[in-house]
């Protein structure tokens, strides 16, 4: 799910990856004229290019806004449906429906009816589920509003991110630009829900969600309207590549390729773990470390922190090598999470969990840079599309897991649960192969 950030959609190397070979032309290929140097974009070009790239900005803004909604709110959800931990944790369990229903259909219905068709359709779906919300329905409704919500966002930021990813100008400063905004997102949420968690018409946060929503379709309509990728591409003085027309880009191809699989389940245990810690980690404060009201900023904190690290570390990522510099990431927030679990400090945890989030933050966007080396041109897009719509689910997943073991241990099990989810994702990093020779 997602949301400073991140990165560098293709192909530059790290230090510590090998180059790759490309292929030499076959006989059959007609290798005898260089190519032609591409004609240098206009000043028109770029602008278009920046009203499109604000346009994606502002919807990765909302899936951030929705990704920190919850966390403040679990708490007064409980209280006014009078539910406990497992069921208050279907809200995760329908919205994984909706966000694996997304990632399924994205890439074929993006064959029929294209790139803005497919924004506006994802941005609609997220309208009709805040519409559903906010009059704090009867909780069965309340509940599978979210598989609608769901879907809008997996189709969104799957197009976003393949979108930003075909881009070859500055790229990786782009793609970070792109999650930097959904960690804005996940930021301003929960100081605005917190507020609303204080007050008798909770739901009315949703208004909120609403109006964002709303403004993020005019948006999407207004600057992409109905047109291809291939289309937007060409306004931005941008030529189609080999993704977009590439008969050999189809979904059976993604589906048959191993390492998109992996990429695929790494992104969902990463997404996982952190909307488990930015829903759950406000319940944990208040009923673990006596914390009032007002920690639902924690939760902002979190989100902050990860926004930071997004923009802030980018320097680190490559000086160490992306490869490397993930698991020494990982194994610093893992050793942070400890000190949340066994140091009962109010301000110390706090603390913590905003530095949690700060060394998360540049995980997400060094494996879409990561996955631009070691997959295929060919089914580049549709993959980022397909890791992008699949690791959402993780946002779903893992904070029902939560919640049902909390509903029979106590939310004191959550820092053993983030541990462990922490530890698996070093243990798929690892299975990821490294940059292979690149079949273009």
């Amino acid at each position: 799910m997602s949301s400073a950030l991140e990165l560098h959609s293709l192909p530059t190397l790290s230090k510590d990856e090998p180059r790759s070979n490309h292929p030499t032309p076959s006989q059959g290929e007609t290798s005898a004229a260089p190519a032609s140097a591409p004609e240098p974009r206009s000043k028109q070009h770029v602008f278009r290019e920046r009203v499109q790239l604000c346009a994606l900005y502002w919807c990765l803004f909302l899936a951030g806004w929705n990704d920190g909604t919850l966390g403040p709110l679990i708490p007064r959800i409980q209280k006014v449906y009078h539910v406990n931990f497992a069921i208050v944790s279907l809200i995760f369990i329908f919205a994984a429906v909706g966000f694996i229903g997304g990632a399924m259909i994205n890439v074929p219905l993006t064959d029929r009816l294209g790139f803005g068709k497919m924004m506006i359709l994802g941005s609609a779906c997220q309208i009709i589920a805040y519409a559903l919300q906010a009059p704090a329905p009867p909780f069965p409704v309340f509940v599978l509003s979210f598989v609608l919500n769901g879907v809008g966002i997996a189709i969104q930021d799957a197009q976003a991110n393949g979108y930003v990813a075909s881009l070859k100008s500055s790229s990786e400063t782009k793609m970070g630009l792109l999650h930097g905004a959904y960690g804005a997102g996940a930021l301003v949420a929960p100081l605005v829900a917190t507020q609303f968690s204080q007050l008798p018409h909770w739901s009315f946060h949703y208004l909120v969600s609403l109006g964002v929503a709303i403004s993020n379709t005019l948006v999407l309509s207004s600057v992409f309207g109905l047109k291809t990728q291939d289309e937007c591409l060409a306004t931005v003085g941008e030529a189609a590549g080999e993704t977009s027309a590439s008969e050999h880009s189809t979904f059976r191809q993604i589906l048959s390729t191993k390492t998109v699989h992996l990429l695929a389940f790494f992104i969902l245990v990463y997404v996982g773990v952190e909307v488990t810690i930015g829903g759950w980690i406000v319940t944990y404060i208040i009923d673990v470390r006596g914390g009032g009201a007002s920690s639902g900023y924690i939760s902002a904190g979190f989100f902050g922190g990860l926004m930071t690290g997004r923009v802030a570390l980018l320097w680190l990522n490559q000086k160490i090598g992306e490869r490397r510099v993930l698991y020494l990431y990982a194994l610093l927030a893992i050793g942070l999470e400890l000190i949340v679990w066994l140091v009962p400090s109010l301000i110390g945890d706090a603390v913590a969990v905003s530095l949690v989030g700060m060394l998360l933050g540049p995980i997400y966007p060094i494996t879409m840079n990561y996955a631009g080396r070691v997959l295929p041109r060919y089914i580049l897009t549709g993959s980022i599309g397909w890791i992008a719509g699949f690791g959402q689910a993780g946002s779903a997943v893992f904070p029902f897991i939560t919640g049902a073991v909390a509903s029979k241990t106590g939310i004191k099990a959550l820092q053993p649960l983030l541990i462990s989810m922490m530890s698996f994702m070093v243990v798929l990093w690892a299975l990821i192969p490294g940059v292979p020779r690149r079949i273009d």
